[in-house]
């Protein structure tokens, strides 16, 4: 029985410094990799420096609207990520691609992400780098946060918000993390500081990006780097943590009744009918109802509706602009 313990015992000893020996081993190729990427990754960018962050902004086209594309979590590389949908908008209006802390060519601030130095570092580095509000704002997911934010604590700023498939700031106040949601965030931090996500490029990055052709070879190879540089850091996973806390500063302030807003709702198929599909959309249905001007519109395609339906976005964005948005304040401005 003792030599059995001592066996098993030896099994298990010999079971961690394979493991250990495999986690160093990747740690030490993840940072050779990155050292030889960095050389990729170097490009001319308009990085603009808000309190001691550096921050990079995006323009491209001209117009007299700037329309503001803002990433979901965990978009590495937004920049090259959203090319397909602001390369549409930029061929006749003025386009600015925001990279929070964390993403793309910014830094990583280790500030903590909190929902007002968020958006303080969007709001400097967007005017830093000559872009003047009121701003058309087109948040992806989690972005949806900080844009809804936005319009309720600088409604001047905001001439309209597109949704794309957002987060609204009572679903994250409702649908708290949990415990192991949490321990997973922070699980998934430690490994990518490690390099294990090398080893699940599909995971790292989105695969779709590179089927497409809205990027070159070039630039898929620096989208590539950018993900496994920046993929889950330390901004990344505060960002989540302090969804719960930063969407109650959103809930607790009177909704943006004056901002227009177009949702824009993915769906797919196979999901269409799903209970968490129905909630999503009676969800943007109840906060449209509450808003002067808005409108719910049905898209097909996954989450990441912006690799997936760049003209019917587009369509819909510029009709929703100048049939309610600026067709009402030309009435407004005639009735005044």
């Amino acid at each position: 029985m003792k030599k059995a313990f001592r066996a098993l015992k030896k099994i298990i000893q010999l079971f961690f410094v394979v493991i250990l020996l495999g986690l160093a081993t990747i740690f030490i190729y993840h940072n050779y990799q990155l050292n030889k990427e960095t050389t990729l990754i170097k490009s001319e960018r308009t990085i603009i420096e808000v309190n001691n962050v550096k921050i990079n902004i995006y323009n491209e086209g001209s117009g007299e609207d700037t329309f503001v594309f803002m990433s979901g979590s965990g978009v590495a590389s937004p920049v090259y990520e959203m090319k397909g949908l602001y390369s549409k908008f930029s061929q006749e209006n003025k386009i600015a691609v925001v990279e929070r802390a964390g993403y793309g060519f910014s830094e990583v601030s280790n500030d903590g992400r909190d929902i007002d130095k968020i958006l303080e570092q969007t709001r400097n580095a967007l005017i830093q780098s000559g872009n003047r509000p009121p701003y058309i704002l087109l948040p992806h997911s989690l972005s949806g946060l900080e844009a809804i934010y936005w319009a309720q604590k600088y409604p001047d700023e905001v001439k309209s918000i597109i949704a794309l498939d957002i987060g609204l700031p009572h679903q994250y106040v409702t649908h708290k993390m949990n415990l192991f949601d949490s321990f997973t965030v922070r699980g998934m931090n430690v490994l990518t500081k490690i390099g294990v996500h090398r080893l699940f490029p599909s995971a790292t990055y989105n695969p779709e990006v590179i089927k497409q052709s809205f990027l070159t070879d070039q630039e898929k190879e620096i989208y590539k780097a950018l993900s496994y540089k920046q993929i889950f850091n330390n901004d990344m996973e505060q960002e989540l943590l302090k969804s719960y806390d930063n969407s109650k500063k959103s809930v607790n302030l009177p909704l943006p009744k004056e901002t227009p807003i177009l949702f824009l709702d993915a769906f797919t198929d196979q999901h269409k009918n799903s209970k968490y599909a129905k909630q999503k959309t009676k969800d943007y249905e109840g906060f449209a109802s509450q808003l002067k001007i808005a409108d719910v519109k049905k898209i097909k395609g996954t989450h990441s509706i912006y690799l997936y339906a760049t003209d019917e976005i587009y369509n819909l964005t510029m009709e929703f602009i100048h049939e309610k948005v600026e067709k009402t304040k030309g009435q407004r401005d005639e009735e005044i």
